[in-house]
């Protein structure tokens, strides 16, 4: 069992407090319990949306140049807290040390870009005489429902525009990884006025409570397409502001062109970054029949070395699926694999404690399979053969979802033909997955709703107000 006996509190109205219960957190490295966390009430929900509420019209009256600079301190927070949060982060999330420390980094960066962007007002010429000023307002209370593959990423991802346009939040983070999100909750506490940032945690129980409140404005919220219908229908009796950032099955077309030993690690590292546990994940390959057999030799010799592990291990380059359920998942698509094509390497690690997959390559497999029909969300990659790159796009079109894609072609010509035709909300050309805070990211089809990063991203945190002048 690990040694954790850091007491974790919610955060309500700018107080640390204990839930009106408590649930364990498990390491999925080890099916051990890491610690203990609180679970929050109905009623501590409504005392934190509450507390929100009332904390709302000062923070939004509060000069922006002090909004900022409570982003800065934030990042700067984060920073000197790293090595602690990584590891806390590795033990409840599983992803290995080093990767968790990126996470945090990255995480103090997405702070530091909402601080420097620009929320004033814009004069607009109007047509008919006079002008028209556009203003950029804050909504109020905002609920951020935050899932477990990329814990303390994806809370980056939501408060900092939040914060910056004016807004007060209530954040939920998954039950599985509420550890550093409860920390990172206590380390702010006094960086921001009181009820601003409220943390509360539940066993997957508030969530329907929280996107119906009729005292909050706005739910943006990242996990399965499934999850974001339950979210859309809670909030529509009060017509709540939504950003929806959903499931994908992103497809990647590699045409015949492509040199396979030159490309195949990039390929790799988009489907299986995370153990695959990332929603722009490669998640489908287009293989062209005259470089099929090449790939998938040249993907199965990287998934043979790589090496998987507790994420605290020196090393280590994969770590668990995040918990029990997901890989219960994952077990029965692998069995569906089996029958459905030919597994080349990899599968379950059951000679130990854990969630363990090792990196999976699957041939000769194609629509019907349930890992090629669904998104798995994990660390099990279909190669699928194709003839004709017409045909390829179709297929890879043919989905519900349309979160990423890419296309790789030593033609960046022909590429490009393609991904002006590949439906989906992000198209790489000859890689996959890279994101930046000032790019807008967002989902095509049953992929979500809305848009987060970047100047939209912000935008969608605000109530846009025209006040028309007549001169």
């Amino acid at each position: 069992m690990e040694d954790n006996l850091t007491e974790y509190k919610l955060l309500i109205d700018g107080a640390l407090c204990d839930g009106a219960s408590s649930m364990a957190v498990l390491n999925p490295a080890t099916e051990e319990i890491l610690a203990r966390c609180p679970r929050a009430s109905l009623a501590q929900l409504d005392q934190a949306v509450a507390a929100a509420k009332r904390a709302a019209p000062l923070w939004a009256a509060t000069p922006i140049e002090a909004r900022r600079s409570a982003l800065r301190k934030s990042a700067e927070i984060l920073r000197a807290n790293a090595t602690e949060l990584a590891r806390l982060l590795t033990q409840e999330n599983g992803k290995p040390l080093s990767i968790a420390s990126i996470e945090i980094e990255f995480s103090a960066k997405f702070f530091e870009y909402f601080a420097e962007l620009d929320l004033s007002p814009k004069i607009v010429d109007k047509s008919f005489g006079g002008q028209a000023e556009l203003q950029r307002r804050p909504l109020g209370v905002v609920a951020a429902i935050i899932p477990w593959n990329f814990p303390v990423l994806i809370v980056a991802f939501k408060l900092p525009a939040a914060f910056l346009a004016g807004n007060t939040v209530v954040l939920k983070p998954a039950p599985t990884t509420p550890l550093a999100t409860l920390r990172i909750g206590e380390l702010l506490k006094d960086v921001l006025p009181p009820g601003v940032l409220n943390i509360i945690t539940d066993d997957n129980d508030l969530g329907a409570a929280l996107s119906s409140h009729p005292d909050i404005a706005k739910v943006t919220f990242t996990g399965s397409a499934a999850t974001g219908r339950k979210v859309m229908t809670s909030a529509a009796n009060t017509l709540k502001r939504l950003t929806l950032e959903l499931g994908g099955n992103d497809a990647a077309i590699v045409l015949d062109d492509v040199d396979c030993r030159a490309v195949a690690q990039d390929v790799f590292m988009g489907a299986f970054q995370n153990s695959g546990q990332v929603c722009l994940a490669l998640k489908r390959l287009y293989v062209h029949e005259s470089i099929y057999d090449e790939m998938c030799e040249a993907l199965k010799a990287i998934a043979e070395q790589s090496i998987v592990g507790n994420g605290l291990d020196e090393g280590v380059q994969l770590g668990p699926i995040q918990n029990r359920m997901q890989y219960e998942k994952l077990k029965g698509i692998l069995e569906d694999s089996a029958e459905q094509g030919t597994i080349l390497t990899g599968g379950l690690m059951e000679d130990r404690a854990g969630y363990f997959i090792r990196p999976t390559i699957v041939r000769d497999i194609s629509e019907g399979a349930r890992l090629v029909d669904e998104e798995q969300f994990g660390p099990i990659l279909p190669v699928i053969k194709y003839t004709d790159p017409e045909d390829a796009l179709r297929r890879a079109n043919d989905s519900e979802y349309g979160l990423g894609g890419s296309i790789w072609s030593s033609d960046l010509e022909r590429a490009r033909a393609l991904a002006n035709r590949l439906q989906s909300g992000t198209i790489w050309i000859n890689t996959h997955m890279g994101m930046s805070p000032e790019i807008p990211f967002g989902g095509a089809k049953q992929s979500g709703i809305g848009l987060e990063f970047g100047e939209e991203g912000l935008a969608e945190f605000t109530q846009l107000t025209c006040i028309h002048l007549s001169m």
